[in-house]
């Protein structure tokens, strides 16, 4: 989504939706894989806008419709550990539990609010900026306690570099002690999931209910939080707005940017020129 179908503005256009409109009349499968939570979807796609399948958090759930294909939980042991952690270092975070409002304890509000005081630090992308802003105004839940086990990823952000590495690497140290999977969809972010849990799983599980194991497949994508999918797919595309080490690993990369409608640009061209995979409906 971010950076992909998404331009910096967190919008899908027109044109984008017409070319997966046109995919699918031609029986060519079209999913979103997305860290970006249901819920969140359901706000940013345009009217109208339809594909085969939704995975959403990283490969921590996978939707047809109002259908449940899977949904992975991170343990409520894990949940209390991290939270506790963040607190100590001050990291903004966002909780998503499956099928309801993002939370943060209460108590955490002060120094979850400080990081997105204005003004904006240069190298945080508008997009990201955007939404954490309305997650602060709109989207959070702000409780009293943590309860359940129902969760489907952590999202933390940072307000500088050296911050957010920090945090990181100090999520790499639990990692020796707990078993859990972590990425970055951002250089002002990190986000945390079940172990080995991630695009690439969501994808297969994806295949595996509509029987399409050992077609084709095709990724478009812009971020590290696609390096597992783009190992998985037969053929890897990056937006020309992703960072370098991320064009580095894939088959090609857009002629445009996200804010330029890379990925209709770029399908067009590739349903004309035979290149998408086609797998008939059954």
């Amino acid at each position: 989504m971010d950076g992909t179908i998404l331009n910096h503005y967190n919008e899908v256009s027109s044109e984008t939706k017409q070319v997966i409109d046109q995919l699918r009349d031609q029986g060519i499968f079209v999913f979103i894989a997305t860290g970006r939570s249901a819920d969140e979807l359901a706000e940013m796609l345009p009217e109208g806008f339809a594909v085969d399948g939704v995975i959403t958090a990283n490969g921590m759930a996978g939707y047809i419709g109002d259908e449940i294909v899977f949904e992975h939980a991170l343990s409520l042991e894990l949940v209390k550990t991290i939270i506790e952690k963040a607190r100590e270092r001050k990291i903004y975070y966002e909780l998503f539990p499956h099928g309801s409002q993002r939370l943060v304890l209460e108590q955490d509000k002060a120094f979850v609010e400080a990081a997105i005081r204005d003004p904006k630090p240069n190298s945080v992308q508008i997009n990201e900026w955007i939404s954490r802003q309305k997650a602060i105004e709109e989207d959070i839940e702000w409780t009293s306690e943590i309860t359940g086990n129902h969760f489907s990823k952590f999202y933390f952000f940072a307000r500088t570099r050296d911050e957010i590495e920090a945090w990181k690497a100090e999520l790499k140290d639990l990692q020796k002690e707990m078993n859990f999977s972590m990425t970055p969809s951002s250089p002002h972010n990190a986000e945390v999931m079940v172990a080995e849990i991630n695009k690439a799983s969501g994808i297969q599980e994806m295949l595996e209910r509509f029987g399409l194991t050992g077609c084709e497949t095709l990724a478009i994508g812009d971020s590290d939080n696609d390096l597992k999918m783009f190992e998985y797919v037969n053929h890897a595309v990056a937006m020309k707005n992703a960072p370098d080490h991320i064009k580095e690993k894939v088959d090609e990369v857009t002629e445009f940017t996200c804010d330029e409608n890379g990925v209709s640009h770029y399908l067009k061209t590739a349903i004309l020129d035979n290149i998408v995979m086609k797998a008939p409906k059954a």
